[in-house]
């Protein structure tokens, strides 16, 4: 490549981030970090039987981070071309404040951070036509309407993304990695006389292609339709304190919310998580372990390398109950003394990296679940979780329960609508009492910091002997 040429099919090289990186260190600071991203995005929405919406774009631009002390400097924008990203570390450069005089920096040689991608893309989603795309919309649509009648609103939508990143630093570090993610989602909308009721589903992964097969497709297509005419017809949830076994098919939302968010590091730092200052403490019953795992081969939130360019990894942070580590960024793992968790995660070259989650779950126990169901006499089955929020200096959360039933006689019996889940983090995973040998997963988009990214969940099927339902109050 020509100098001071950067063509939008080619991404920096060492030898370009090497020369980026002088720029940014040039007026005195202490370290610097390029991350320069290409991302190109499909977005098709199915919406009242035809085709609502179609876009596609490529974003390409470049963030530069130059440290001083404890004051950090980010320069970011669009860039076409190296001279660009080079003006682009001179802006850096100059917010630095210190003399021009400061001489050219002393960087080591660019060494490239050697990972094998986790997941394979056997079909590309980029050589797949449009018009392929918009059948397997149509399939869908006419899955779902086909199941009942009653299906009065259907939605599908289809998202493709391919991130090509460059990521270099002042230690040397050079890392490159191309991910690619689709999304597939389905939600239905039923209707009978004045009452309403939505039955959602979704798909996805750092795949291909390949995983938008027809059963696939027709698969998440029939569960979302099934769970809206299932909340048609179920009765409104009873309000009280009840045993609850959580399905491994509801996916991990319970453990993301209520555990995940408190063990990132920024929040331990300031002190706003409930589990600040709790590593080699007892925060959970002993069955229960949890692991963030940013390299597990497939799933929607691995990358081989973070936004940082390290390494992702296996992270048990909770085992048998002790915690045992916090999420962490190069930043709060220097500034607490812990290791680089591989957990540094930005939305785009517009935002400096955070520790985040990748894929979070609770670690299988050894109980069948069907003992776990024939346990309970009376209380509540949770077969799918719906949205939620939760307060991490608190612990305390509330969610959804979108798929719920009543367990009576150590069975699934009547369907309820309209139920939550409340409690305090901290008290429940205390108390969890059995947990299943089995595990499911989950997909979403988890935000943080007016940042999203894209996660997985999961857990195994577990029982909480004790916790409020939020329902209809019986007189």
């Amino acid at each position: 490549m020509a100098t001071g040429t950067l063509v939008r099919s080619s991404a920096p090289t060492e030898a370009d981030t090497a020369r980026v990186l002088r720029t940014a260190l040039s007026r005195g600071g202490e370290w610097a970090e390029v991350f320069w991203e290409r991302h190109r995005v499909v977005s098709l929405v199915f919406d009242d039987g035809r085709l609502e919406e179609a876009t596609s774009g490529t974003d390409q631009g470049a963030g530069i981070r130059v440290l001083l002390g404890e004051r950090t400097v980010y320069a970011d924008g669009n860039v076409t071309d190296l001279d660009d990203l080079t003006a682009l570390a001179g802006r850096a450069a100059g917010a630095v404040g210190r003399a021009a005089t400061a001489g050219p920096a002393d960087l080591p040689e660019m060494t490239r951070v050697e990972v094998l991608p986790p997941s394979e893309v056997r079909i590309d989603p980029r050589e797949v036509p449009i018009e392929q795309k918009v059948r397997i919309l149509e399939l869908a649509n006419a899955v779902t309407r086909g199941h009942d009648e009653r299906i009065s609103q259907v939605t599908v939508v289809y998202r493709e993304s391919v991130q090509d990143v460059v990521i270099a630093n002042a230690e040397g570090r050079f890392a490159t990695e191309t991910r690619v993610r689709l999304v597939f989602a389905v939600n239905a909308v039923a209707k009978a006389g004045a009452l309403q009721q939505t039955g959602y589903e979704a798909i996805g992964g750092t795949v291909g292609f390949e995983q938008m097969s027809e059963d696939a497709v027709a698969e998440t297509a029939r569960t979302a339709a099934r769970r809206a005419i299932l909340n048609l017809e179920a009765e409104p949830a009873p309000a009280g304190t009840y045993m609850v076994v959580v399905s491994s098919e509801a996916g991990g939302t319970l453990i993301h919310e209520t555990v995940g968010h408190g063990l990132e590091a920024d929040f331990n730092d300031r002190g706003l998580s409930v589990y600040a200052g709790k590593l080699g403490q007892k925060v959970a019953s002993e069955l229960i372990t949890v692991i963030d795992d940013g390299s597990m081969p497939g799933k929607r939130g691995t990358n081989a390398v973070d936004d940082e360019g390290t390494p992702t990894r296996h992270n048990v942070l909770i085992e048998n109950g002790i915690l045992r580590l916090y999420l962490t960024d190069r930043k709060h793992a220097k500034k607490m003394g812990l290791p680089l968790s591989g957990n540094a995660r930005r939305q785009s070259f517009r935002h400096l990296p955070i520790p985040r989650m990748t894929t979070t779950m609770i670690a299988p126990g050894k109980t069948d679940p069907q003992e776990i169901i024939r346990s309970v006499e009376s209380g509540v089955f949770v077969r799918k979780m719906g949205g939620g929020q939760v307060d991490p200096v608190s612990g305390h959360f509330a969610f959804e329960i979108s798929e719920g039933y009543k367990l009576r006689g150590g069975k699934v019996a009547e369907a309820i609508r309209g139920a939550t889940l409340t409690g305090h983090a901290p008290t429940v995973m205390n108390s969890i009492d059995m947990v299943g040998s089995d595990l499911g997963f989950s997909i979403g988009t988890c935000g943080k910091d007016g940042q999203g990214a894209p996660v997985s969940d999961a857990q195994p099927t577990i029982r909480i002997p004790e916790i409020v339902i939020g329902g209809i109050v019986k007189e």
